[in-house]
């Protein structure tokens, strides 16, 4: 008898490079799996609560979130990383369209 675990079905999980460049999202949405997971990892959210920001999802898309990002979690964590760094980098090179017409918010009160 085998101990190692089977991958599981996602019915609810898409991944197709014409939708959000190929990332993990719930089919027929757009939703990242990774928007699901920070909602529930980062921001405490339970389920439910989930549907409640996103009403056109019901639980078992929200389940099949998780389990598909707990599975693929590395991979998805860091591909969520190397976006937060491309973010950082990006602030120190382009000033925001905000920022050209008010002036850096440190600035305002001078």
């Amino acid at each position: 008898m085998s101990t190692m675990a089977k991958a599981a079905r996602h019915p609810y999980i898409k991944t197709d490079r014409k939708i959000r460049g190929g990332e993990p999202v719930i089919a027929g949405t757009g939703i990242r799996v990774l928007d699901i997971a920070i909602r529930y990892e980062i921001m405490g959210m339970s389920p439910e609560d989930i549907i409640v920001s996103f009403p056109h999802l019901n639980l078992s898309q929200v389940h099949d979130a998780l389990s598909f990002y707990y599975e693929h979690k590395d991979t998805i964590d860091r591909k969520w990383k190397d976006e937060i760094e491309e973010i950082e980098r990006m602030k120190g090179v382009q000033i925001s369209i905000l920022e050209k017409k008010i002036g850096k918010i440190k600035d305002i009160h001078r």
